[in-house]
């Protein structure tokens, strides 16, 4: 395979490489894990364990085998940038404290970005074998099936998923005003752990919506993809438009996008 690649050319390698990396997790799943804390504040709680960089090892050394020239910014490794058109965000493990409770709801997720505009990505379970994918223009899929968004058009018909910041019990934008807000407006609402599963069933139609603040650019990357070529709609909490780099996201059918973000927001004036 060549470094210059076409989004619809790089799923199948993608899909290799996720299912490798799922392989590899299951080996680590409800097994004797290294858990060490990111942060030594007292209260702390976000964690990396030896799954997590056993999977970003095996991801980073094939992008680099398969595309040496290429950019790579990913979660547990700093890497430096060359200036690459090209740049993989890599999330070798989306889920790590579900994943170290041996809670079922966890993910692998890799998006492609090219001259700055995401062109491809995919987000792998391997628990549900599922596998979720997309490309810029070329639509999104479940295991090889077309997918689109729900068709929920009122928040009290609507699932939605949100998450809270592991920085929570040190700063006030925790997310719990926004999720207080929110909470008796929908049919329903999910606090599954996993971003990139979340944003998957935002695409999938399972959920009719997502909001989260202060992800990382490898936690959203490929959802964000997933939802847009879904026919489903990302802004930032405010509702302009995002990017990977922004501290807030909001994904949703389209239908809700709006009500759902007034109420964010503090509700209608």
């Amino acid at each position: 395979m060549t470094t210059d690649i076409k989004p619809g050319d790089v799923l199948p390698f993608l899909n290799h490489l996720l299912e490798t990396a799922g392989q590899l997790l299951m080996r680590y799943f409800r097994g004797e894990l290294r858990i060490t804390l990111k942060d030594d504040r007292e209260g702390a709680i976000d964690i990396v364990t030896d799954a997590d960089r056993a999977s970003e090892d095996l991801i980073l050394e094939t992008i680099r085998r398969e595309f040496p020239d290429h950019d790579i910014l990913t979660e547990e490794t700093l890497t430096e940038k060359s200036g690459s058109r090209y740049l993989w965000l890599v999330d070798p493990l989306d889920g790590t404290v579900n994943f170290a409770h041996g809670y079922p709801v966890f993910a692998i997720s890799i998006g492609l970005m090219v001259d700055g505009s995401l062109v491809a990505g995919m987000v792998h379970d391997p628990l549900r074998q599922e596998t979720f994918s997309a490309f810029r223009n070329g639509g999104a899929f479940v295991n090889g099936s077309p997918m689109q968004v729900s068709k929920a058009d009122r928040l009290e018909k609507s699932v939605v998923a949100t998450g809270f910041p592991y920085d929570r019990a040190f700063c006030p934008e925790n997310n719990v005003a926004e999720f207080s807000r929110v909470v008796t407006k929908v049919q329903g609402i999910r606090r599954g752990g996993s971003a990139a599963t979340d944003l998957a069933y935002v695409a999938s139609g399972r959920l009719d919506g997502f909001w989260e603040l202060k992800l990382k650019p490898w936690d959203m990357a490929a959802g964000m993809l997933l939802v847009e070529e879904a026919c489903g709609r990302v802004t930032d909490l405010t509702g302009q438009p995002t990017d990977v780099y922004t501290r807030s996201i909001v994904a949703t059918n389209g239908s809700i996008h709006d009500v759902l973000i007034t109420e964010l927001c503090g509700g209608a004036e």
